[in-house]
């Protein structure tokens, strides 16, 4: 009888551990999926924002439209991303489609004094910091999930449950990693 109590406390305590291991490596996965669910929310804001932008600098750069189509081919390739590393690579893309458009607009100095364009440019370098910490923090959550799946003993019950690793936000042209030129 006493053995029969024991084994069956045993069990209950083994069970309170498998469930609170899954219990814990759902709410990992949770925040990692809200973590990326705020770089979306910093993403659309940015699209949003990239057709203004254009329609402002066109008036004064009319004839740059390789420069504005790159922007709005790498905005729309953005837009239709679906997977996460499809929305990395495509949002990577955009960025460096933006860094051009600024290099380029620095030839045009009415532009630089034009109200509205100062306003979105302002907007724009806001969001972009905002995408940053955004991708910052996905990365802490993915890091911390990806961890909490691969440490024993919560890894047989990721295992068991099909917890899979998620994608780190990582730098993926070398051209990013260079130290910006300042020449005055």
């Amino acid at each position: 009888m006493i053995a029969g109590l024991i084994v069956l406390a045993v069990i209950v305590v083994l069970a309170l551990i498998v469930i609170g291991m899954y219990n814990r490596l759902v709410r990992s996965k949770k925040q990692v999926d809200n973590a990326w669910s705020q770089i979306d929310v910093q993403l659309k804001r940015r699209c949003d924002l990239i057709p203004n932008l254009i329609e402002t600098v066109k008036g004064y750069a009319a004839h740059e439209a390789s420069v504005f189509e790159k922007v709005t081919l790498a905005r729309s390739n953005a837009l239709a991303a679906t997977d996460t590393s499809g929305k990395i690579a495509a949002e990577t893309a955009l960025t460096g489609a933006l860094h051009g458009l600024m290099v380029q607009m620095e030839a045009y100095p009415q532009l630089k004094a034009n109200e509205n364009f100062l306003q979105l440019q302002e907007e724009l370098t806001s969001t972009e910091n905002k995408i940053s910490f955004a991708r910052q923090h996905y990365n802490d959550s993915a890091t911390n999930y990806n961890t909490a799946i691969a440490v024993f003993p919560s890894n047989i019950i990721a295992g068991m449950f099909h917890f899979t690793d998620a994608e780190l936000w990582q730098i993926t042209d070398p051209a990013e990693r260079e130290v910006p030129k300042v020449k005055f």
